[in-house]
């Protein structure tokens, strides 16, 4: 008998490859054999697919069964192969024509009962099946709102083995997507909310600005965590291209829905601190799926309590915090995640963060102890460090109402818009992508307006990389000013930043 060819897409991360699902029957005794690196998840397929064959009033072939499943030394996770290995079986006996799956990718997870399940990583897969030239693509109906994310793709969605199969015969049409509706972006919180701290609120507009990283230090209940909780309010919406780059991540997690496929505004990811490494950074057996700072992509990373989180968790961040990316290597294959995203850090003083710094029982080792949790490396790659103090009173601030976010947003999109404009030949968007030797050597300060920076440098005070991110800092100042280039003033500014100490 000829051979029965379909094909699907298998996931490393977030980059797909084409699979090419082969069946051939006969040759010997009955049976069924599956090549091609399967993992055990998908040696089970070929149980769930004779059920879902045979519950779709098709025939199962009594000869023996090869399955393979190319390149075959690429390793097969998952269940995502199920459809394209029955519709490769049926073709291979002749139950159904083969005419209409060349070009055409099959995703999804078969029922025993021929149901088609829905799978993770859809719209990943159907991107990098249209890179590699796919024109059509059969998906679990349940996902078909996900799919249809992909322009240039004819995408099809189905609920059952035996829907398929009619598709395939020309009597019956598949489900289509339908148009995707326009929705208005959640209403993020409001900066007006946060009573005084003008400082912290001055630090949080520079961090929208300018894509930084921020520390907020202070005793509890002074407004540490809702000042993290309204950045994401002061972010400009997500490109076409970075929404599906965020999509796509929570695609491969499953955390998409139907009411709004298509992830727009700016995530903002804050996780417990007992969270583990794996959970934080991402892992797993087999090939490693993204954590949550792949989820934070394009977004907000808030670690509340930051000092409990351990310093094996926090410094594990530190190189991400550098590439905006993370690999991951497992024994089955190394993966690399995007995650570049602004981490916003809030800590208390002490271990028992009395409402005032005079009630305070902690020894000066305590207080060192406990805050060295935040390494000198991580310090040193975080921009912004601002001291919260306790509130005097339950009124408004005393210069008048507090700014809502929209004032703020508005500045700080402007601020970005100056940005942009002037790194675009470069292809940088914010300010805190900037490498440092573009801002030492193409956009180079006058010394008199780096000499208060060059001084620290001598003294020890700050870093090299400490250097550079000062500058970063002093172009977001001056874009938020309106000015071409920094000034003097902007970087002392910059530098006071950096000084701030956590304790």
């Amino acid at each position: 008998m000829p051979l029965g060819r379909a094909w699907s897409v298998a996931l490393v991360g977030l980059d797909g490859r084409l699979v090419e699902v082969e069946a051939d029957l006969g040759g010997g005794l009955p049976g069924v054999k599956m090549i091609g690196l399967p993992d055990a998840g998908l040696r089970e397929a070929k149980d769930r697919v004779r059920s879902a064959i045979r519950n779709s009033g098709q025939h199962w072939p009594e000869d023996k069964l090869t399955l393979g499943l190319f390149p075959a030394n690429l390793p097969k996770l998952g269940s995502g192969y199920d459809l394209a290995i029955a519709v490769a079986i049926l073709a291979s006996a002749g139950k159904v024509p083969a005419t209409r799956l060349l070009g055409t990718v099959l995703l999804g997870e078969l029922a025993l009962d021929g149901r088609v399940r829905e799978v993770r990583g859809v719209l990943p897969g159907l991107l990098a099946a249209r890179e590699e030239g796919i024109k059509r693509a059969i998906v679990p109906s349940q996902t078909l709102f996900e799919a249809a994310l992909v322009d240039g793709l004819e995408v099809y969605g189905a609920a059952r083995l035996r829907d398929v199969v009619a598709w395939l015969e020309g009597e019956n049409a598949l489900a289509r997507p339908e148009p995707p509706t326009e929705t208005e972006p959640p209403k993020g919180l409001d900066l007006a909310d946060v009573v005084g701290q003008p400082e912290a609120r001055w630090a949080l507009e520079v961090a929208a600005a300018g894509a930084h990283h921020l520390l907020l230090t202070g005793p509890p209940g002074v407004g540490k965590t809702m000042l993290a909780k309204r950045l994401p309010g002061l972010l400009p919406m997500l490109s076409p291209e970075e929404s599906l780059e965020v999509t796509a991540v929570h695609s491969i997690n499953g955390k998409l829905t139907a009411k709004a496929p298509l992830i727009k505004v700016p995530p903002f990811v804050a996780p417990h601190y007992s969270v583990s490494e794996a959970a934080l950074i991402g892992g797993g057996a087999g090939i490693a799926t993204p954590g949550l700072i792949s989820r934070a992509h394009r977004g907000v990373l808030f670690l509340d309590e930051a000092a409990e989180f351990g310093s094996q968790r926090l410094d594990s961040l530190r190189t991400v915090l550098e590439e905006g990316e993370v690999s991951i290597a497992r024994a089955r294959g190394s993966v690399c995640y995007p995650a570049r995203f602004q981490l916003v850090m809030a800590t208390n003083p002490c271990p028992c963060a009395p409402p005032r710094e005079t009630d305070c029982t902690c020894s000066p080792t305590e207080r060192r102890r406990y805050l060295s949790r935040l390494s000198g490396p991580l310090l040193d790659r975080v921009d912004l460090r601002v001291r919260l103090r306790p509130m005097t009173a339950m009124g408004r601030h005393e210069s008048g109402e507090p700014e809502p976010t929209e004032v703020v947003r508005k500045r700080v999109l402007a601020a970005r818009d100056h940005a942009a404009a002037r790194w675009s030949e470069h292809g940088w968007k914010t300010n805190a992508e900037v490498p440092g030797p573009a801002l030492h050597r193409e956009f180079a300060l006058p010394p008199t307006t780096t000499a208060l920076l060059n001084r620290s440098l001598e003294r020890g005070t700050v870093t090299a990389r400490g250097v550079d991110r000062c500058l970063r800092i002093a172009w977001t100042l001056a874009d938020l000013a309106d000015v071409d280039e920094p000034q003097a003033d902007h970087v002392a500014a910059a530098l006071e930043f950096r000084d701030r100490r956590a304790a």
